[in-house]
């Protein structure tokens, strides 16, 4: 894929930047008052009547939407990225809309607009504030298609991580940057294009591209130890009128994620993060307390029929204790339904349970089958040592193909990062039951590393909803 260079400075001059940013906070103050304005023109009720500055009134309220937009960060570089930022629309309108509500309540300018007024204003504000993003994407797309970005870019050094960077870019590329093509000295050595791009010259040829105003931003893709080469080459593009930025090690950027904090105001790549952060852990806590309360009331009778079933099928005890890996990969008690017989039970899982097993009780091979023996886990939950949703326990000495699971998969303990649970992303998408090769161990800690990476309450709502269904219809449980 080549791009084609922009003619003269177009979007890269920073007036026309200022000038597009001026239009998209005007856009946004229009959208904050245009429903407002048409509510008080076309909707008639019994409050009084608007007074005759009531449009200034409207004007001021549009201004500082823009003002407190401006604080939280719309109009900053982000605003070019391919991200729908639709959370961030939700926030910003409601904390202005909040503003709009002390002025109804507190200062009475509002007092001839209804309460369904307002909320209708609320909701058809928010709609249109989503369109102007959609439309704005939709602008940016149109752009890149022709060729268009705001900074036309080069690549200078054809190493293996500028080809890595070029891919990355290629794959990830937003308005902010186009790349053109690669720079090296090293012509004669090397292919015509790489990753998809072409080979514009050495750097004689990118003093051209810069002086001629066909390149604004270059991206130096050296060996981090080739330093004075490096250091040459920067003073060098010093003396141009260029961006030039400093590209790191691909492969630390994506063990990072992306990610990049600040230590000290020293910037560094963020490769790990605790999972659950913030008020996170709180709000999953309370979920599992309030779901397993309300699941453990419900299915009290089921669990009763349960147990007198599984009393009357064979001796023994009613409940099966086993230890478990949890949180931090601490040792935990977990509760289950007996569904072997007492003395063939496995307390380890260093045997697997198969198709057939015969030390599976009658009634065993149901609640196997159905997950119904899980169900006490939901105490487990209640109390704290598991949660609703997260990567299943495992036991001790459970294997997959003959080998330990944390032998088999190098990331498998990374999924004692949070509390294990009843059920998990890998259940619903089919990885349940027995693992007699490492190859369904290693996507069940694919699913469970995934999940962590991606937790929300909507996410365990959704994998809640979705453990039913998958339950029915797996055949993978015996």
């Amino acid at each position: 894929m080549r791009l084609q260079p922009v003619d003269s400075l177009v979007l890269t001059r920073t007036s026309l930047i200022e000038y597009f940013l001026f239009a998209v906070r005007l856009v946004h103050g229009v959208t904050a008052v245009l429903p407002g304005i048409l509510i008080l023109a076309y909707w008639k009720t019994d409050t009084p009547t608007p007074p005759q500055g009531y449009l200034m009134v409207q004007v001021f309220f549009g201004v500082v939407c823009v003002l407190m937009f401006q604080a939280l960060g719309v109009y900053s570089e982000s605003i070019f990225t391919n991200r729908s930022r639709f959370k961030m629309i939700l926030f910003v309108w409601s904390s202005a809309f909040c503003v709009l509500l002390f002025m109804y309540k507190a200062m009475d300018l509002f007092d001839y607009i209804t309460q369904e007024q307002l909320m209708v204003w609320f909701v058809a504000s928010l709609a249109m504030f989503c369109a102007d993003r959609i439309l704005l994407l939709l602008i940016y797309k149109r752009l890149m298609a022709r060729g268009f970005f705001l900074q036309n870019a080069v690549i200078l050094g054809a190493t293996e991580n500028g080809q890595r960077l070029a891919e990355y870019m290629l794959q990830n590329q937003d308005i902010r940057s186009g790349v053109l093509g690669f720079i090296d000295d090293r012509i004669g050595r090397l292919p015509k294009t790489m990753a998809g791009l072409p080979l514009l010259g050495n750097t004689k040829d990118l003093e051209g591209l810069i002086r001629e105003e066909k390149v604004t931003q270059v991206l130096v893709a050296l060996p981090w130890s080739a330093e004075n080469r490096m250091d040459y080459i920067i003073r060098e593009l010093r003396r141009l009128p260029v961006n030039v930025l400093l590209v790191p090690d691909m492969v630390a950027f994506r063990h990072a994620h992306n990610r990049i904090t600040e230590v000290a105001s020293l910037p560094m790549f963020n490769a790990s993060d605790v999972p659950l952060r913030g008020w996170s852990p709180l709000f999953k806590r309370v979920e599992d307390m309030l779901l397993s309360s309300l699941a453990i009331l419900l299915l009290s009778p089921v669990m009763l029929v349960i147990a007198a079933a599984i009393k009357l099928d064979s001796r023994g005890p009613v409940l099966f204790w086993q230890k478990r890996y949890g949180y931090n990969n601490r040792l935990i008690t977990v509760c289950k339904f007996r569904s072997m017989h007492t003395h063939q039970a496995d307390a380890t899982s260093e045997q697997q349970t198969v198709k057939g097993d015969a030390r599976v009780t009658r009634i065993g091979r149901f609640i196997r089958k159905t997950s119904l023996d899980e169900l006490p886990q939901l105490f487990n939950v209640f109390a704290g040592s598991m949660s609703m949703v997260g990567p299943r326990p495992h036991a001790t000495a459970t294997k997959a193909a003959g080998i330990l699971f944390e032998q088999a998969v190098k990331e498998y303990t990374s999924r004692h990062r949070v509390k294990p649970g009843i059920t998990g992303l890998a259940q619903i998408n089919g990885f349940r039951g027995e693992t007699d090769t490492v190859e369904k161990i290693e996507k069940r800690v694919e699913f469970d590393l995934e999940y962590i990476e991606n937790w929300s309450v909507w996410f365990d709502l959704y994998i809640l909803l979705r453990t039913v269904p998958a339950v029915l219809f797996s055949r993978e449980a015996y």
